[in-house]
C-alpha cells in the first residue's frame, strides 16, 4: 500500500485536532524519499506540536517506522500558519539548573 503513511497521518491528526475538516496533507515522492506536508488550522498547531515538540516527534517517529516497513524514507513537514511568529530561541547556556533556581529562591 503506497499511501499507508498518508492514511496513518490523516487518522492520527484528525483525532488530535478540533477542526478535522481543516487538515490538509500533501505527499510527494522524489529521489530523497517521501515528504509529507501537513497543514492544520492555526488554532490546532499546539495540539500537533505538543509540549516541547513531543507530539510532533512521536508522529515523525511513527511515520519513519511505517516508511521502513515500506522501504521508504518518510519525512514530515508541518507548515506554519500565515502570520505566525516563533518565540525567541532561548540558548541552553542561559537556562538554570535546579540548584541555581533554588539558590535564587532563597534570596527572596
Amino acid at each position: 500500500m503506497q499511501d499507508a503513511d498518508k492514511i496513518f497521518l490523516e487518522y492520527v491528526v484528525k483525532a488530535l485536532v478540533d477542526n478535522p475538516n481543516d487538515v490538509k496533507i500533501d505527499r510527494t515522492v522524489d529521489e530523497m524519499g517521501v515528504l509529507i506536508s501537513l497543514t492544520v488550522n492555526p488554532a490546532d498547531m499546539g495540539k500537533i506540536i505538543g509540549r516541547m515538540g513531543n507530539t510532533a516527534k512521536a508522529i515523525r517517529t511513527l511515520l519513519r517506522v511505517i516508511g521502513m516497513k515500506n522501504n521508504a524514507r518518510v519525512n514530515l513537514k508541518i507548515n506554519e500558519p500565515e502570520g505566525s511568529e516563533r518565540p525567541p530561541h532561548v540558548p541552553s547556556s542561559s537556562l538554570k539548573t535546579v540548584d541555581q533556581a533554588m539558590e535564587d529562591l532563597k534570596g527572596i
